[in-house]
């Protein structure tokens, strides 16, 4: 898996830090400050905000498209700008305070750092949000500061088209003048799987129980599949003791 590799690119939501369900509960806390009132689970407000982006994926604002559409779903009079900014009103409590790694992932980045790995972050979540991440939350902080082990970090800000486009992968490929050979790509969803394929990068799947309803695709179309960091360590270490 790591053999022969230099740059190891990660997903931030859902791959590096456990946020889907925050993201869930954000977007389902802002459809009731639209004034709905109904019964809609997070599985589903999730597979919506999937489907609504990718549609709109190669707009330059997907969010606010999505923000347009939630606003039309949901009978709210605001403007779509108004909801988009209600969204990351709503959002920053939660950003800073409850948002951490996922188990392991911050010993498995140390471990990569330690020998020699080049680490980059290639996010569709915006540059704002990003920087909470490196500069108020002390869950991510305090246990493998973001700067300090990331030697890139691409937005959504830092492309015109989002995944499963794969412009960013390029643009690594491209700034950092290396081959599609040189690197690997950990994703958990399937639109960020997709966007590896289409990069013609080999990727690996981290099992994330909000990517469940596209599991046979995620695993049908990525190069490896692990179910934690605990895991990815583990194979790490075999192979660094293979060279």
């Amino acid at each position: 898996m790591f053999k022969g590799k230099k740059v190891i690119i990660f997903d931030m939501d859902g791959t590096l830090i456990d946020s889907i369900g925050i993201w869930n509960a954000v977007d389902k806390t802002l459809i009731r400050k639209l004034g709905y009132n109904g019964d809609i689970s997070e599985v589903e407000i999730q597979k919506q905000r999937d489907d609504i982006l990718k549609k709109y994926s190669k707009y330059e604002n997907p969010y606010l498209e999505y923000s347009k559409w939630l606003g039309k779903k949901y009978g709210s009079e605001l403007s779509e700008e108004k909801i988009l900014n209600l969204r990351y009103e709503i959002s920053q409590d939660y950003l800073t305070n409850l948002i951490d790694y996922k188990i392991n992932a911050d010993k498995f980045i140390k471990k990569l750092k330690e020998n020699d790995f080049i680490l980059v972050i290639a996010s569709t979540t915006r540059k704002p949000n990003i920087d909470v991440y490196r500069n108020k939350n002390s869950n991510i902080i305090n246990k493998a500061n973001i700067d300090e082990y990331f030697t890139y970090i691409y937005t959504r800000d830092d492309v015109k088209e989002i995944k499963p486009n794969p412009e960013v992968h390029f643009n690594i490929i491209n700034n950092l003048n290396i081959k599609k050979e040189d690197c690997l790509i950990f994703e958990d969803s399937l639109v960020g799987v997709e966007a590896a394929q289409n990069a013609g990068i080999e990727c690996v799947a981290i099992y994330d129980k909000y990517s469940d309803s596209d599991r046979e695709q995620i695993n049908k179309i990525s190069n490896y599949q692990i179910f934690d960091y605990e895991e990815a360590m583990t194979i790490l270490e075999l192979e660094l003791k293979e060279k």
